[in-house]
């Protein structure tokens, strides 16, 4: 059977880096239901080493974590092998537009979602920047 040109999620591999577990957990469950491989980070040093190694095809990145700040990581994954790997920002905190629009410039932003996050918004844009299709639901539902 054709599929479009569209990739297999279960080939691609999400970074998710969130010092909250609970966000964690909920990011974790809509990745694998969507098909999608998942890793996990804490911090922001534990964000670098697992991007560095692991080469994700997507990173959701929280802007405050613990070590590294999410600035900061952003920073350093334009600085080498990292800097083709597509970020969606994901935060909590309030962002005004004028920060946020400052933030989707940077050349490896791809979106920017707020908490909480909304898992249909998240799966699809997830879908869409991975150039996949949502697994196949079976019938029954």
């Amino acid at each position: 059977m054709e599929n479009s040109g569209f990739a297999n999620p279960a080939d691609k591999l999400v970074l998710i880096v969130d010092d909250d577990e609970s966000v964690r957990e909920l990011i974790e469950f809509v990745v694998k239901k969507e098909g999608f491989r998942a890793e996990k980070a804490v911090d922001g040093e534990e964000a670098l080493q697992k991007a560095r190694q692991l080469s994700p095809d997507i990173i959701l990145l929280d802007l405050m974590l613990p070590k590294f700040g999410g600035f900061e990581i952003l920073r350093e994954l334009q600085s080498d092998e990292t800097v083709s790997i597509p970020i969606v920002i994901i935060t909590g905190r309030y962002t005004d537009r004028s920060t946020s629009d400052m933030i989707k410039q940077e050349p490896n932003v791809r979106d920017f979602i707020e908490k909480p996050v909304k898992p249909q918004i998240l799966s699809a844009l997830l879908h869409k920047l991975l150039k996949t299709q949502p697994p196949v639901k079976k019938s029954g539902q």
